[in-house]
């Protein structure tokens, strides 16, 4: 199982945004759409960086205000872990628990074709797991 075969599920739609947008305007769209991160491209759609929630999270203990009106590019985790349609569940699993992270963006020649999180792996894995259940009871029942 690799990363097309979840991207064929869930659909490849990816929320971006600049670098130099406002962390206010983040968190709107975070908010506004329901997801936990963004991927933060350039001029040229190039992936730069990806924003999270947790990011956010962790600048507001300070100055708040400041921290809201500056830039994403300030917060943001820049040159993100990335992979492709090819890559295999079980390497993008062990990837994101390596190195705790929770959403990867899915690039194929300089290009953001969609982005993975956690949570899509997890549900992937659990389907897989009851789909090999279910044709073992199929095969002791037969």
């Amino acid at each position: 199982m690799n990363v097309a075969q979840i991207l064929e599920g869930k659909g490849a739609d990816v929320f971006t945004v600049n670098s130099d947008a406002r962390i206010s305007e983040a968190v709107d769209l975070l908010n506004a759409n329901n997801i936990g991160a963004l991927v933060v491209v350039d001029t040229a759609g190039r992936v730069v960086g990806i924003l999270s929630e947790r990011d956010i999270v962790r600048r507001l203990s300070g100055d708040r205000a400041a921290v809201l009106a500056g830039a994403i590019s300030q917060v943001m985790t820049a040159k993100p872990f990335t992979c492709t349609r090819a890559t295999e569940i079980d390497e993008l699993m062990h990837i994101m628990t390596d190195k705790r992270i929770r959403h990867m963006p899915v690039v194929e020649d300089g290009e953001l074709v969609g982005v993975v999180s956690i949570g899509d792996v997890v549900k992937r894995k659990i389907e897989e797991i009851e789909h090999e259940a279910a044709a073992l009871r199929e095969y002791i029942t037969s």
